[in-house]
């Protein structure tokens, strides 16, 4: 009787206990997962690469606007007073002109606010020398490419307080924009001696103290005299006809 040929055995894949993975396929699957934390890893390091990059650029955005906005108001500081006399004044005898001719030099120098509607009034200025009136010039304070918030328009000694900003405007303003001397002492070229006095009324009223801090106010009426009591104007004025002002 002939024996029956067996079929040849297949080799069976060692199995680890306790899985379903072959120990042959087992190094292939670490492979795989070194492989996925790399690529992980190198994901994380993009990200925080992207991040940087982010973080950086809101720095150097952040850098720049501040230093403009420091250049900004730097350029736009009120400039400090200088030393010195003011460009253009004048230190000699009535009448005096509207002195324009540095004006804009002296707006710079003074560090006057530009003209606008924010503030709005206007103040009468009149001026005696020896008893006879002299007439405040029309136009102090424009001139070609300037236009100071304290003017005159006509020859009524009206001051024009027309200013962008609401701020405190002094006599003392007015007559260093206009560039006349105007000291506790002096008027032009006019100071005092003997019984030869600079004196300062407002709305009538003698003023104590320094003319250059009297402060420009609506409807009031400034009246600067030089000389004697006795060639000061009685009474001194004291009113003006608002009524016919002219803007």
């Amino acid at each position: 009787m002939a024996k029956k040929k067996r079929k040849p055995r297949q080799a069976k894949a060692d199995v680890a206990p306790g899985t379903s993975t072959t120990i042959a396929e087992r190094p292939r699957s670490a492979r795989s997962e070194r492989k996925e934390l790399v690529r992980q890893e190198r994901e994380e390091t993009r990200k925080r690469e992207a991040r940087r990059r982010v973080i950086r650029g809101m720095t150097i955005y952040t850098v720049a606007a501040v230093a403009l906005a420091t250049v900004v108001l730097y350029l736009n500081r009120p400039k400090p007073a200088e030393s010195g006399p003011l460009p253009g004044m004048l230190t000699g005898e009535a009448p005096w002109p509207a002195n324009t001719g540095r004006v804009g030099d002296r707006v710079d120098r003074l560090g006057l606010p530009g003209a606008g509607d924010a503030m709005h009034i206007h103040t009468e200025l009149q001026i005696f020398v020896n008893g006879t009136l002299e007439w405040v010039p029309g136009r102090i304070g424009l001139a070609t490419g300037v236009e100071s918030p304290l003017h005159t328009h006509g020859k009524d000694g009206v001051i024009h307080v027309e200013s962008e900003t609401v701020r405190t405007f002094t006599l003392g303003d007015f007559f260093d924009l206009w560039g006349v001397r105007l000291t506790n002492t002096c008027l032009g070229g006019y100071c005092d001696v003997g019984s030869r006095w600079l004196r300062a009324y407002v709305n009538g009223e003698l003023v104590q103290g320094s003319p250059r801090a009297i402060e420009l106010e609506d409807q009031s009426v400034v009246v600067l005299t030089f000389g004697t009591t006795s060639e000061e104007p009685n009474p001194i004025p004291s009113t003006y006809d608002w009524s016919t002002l002219t803007p």
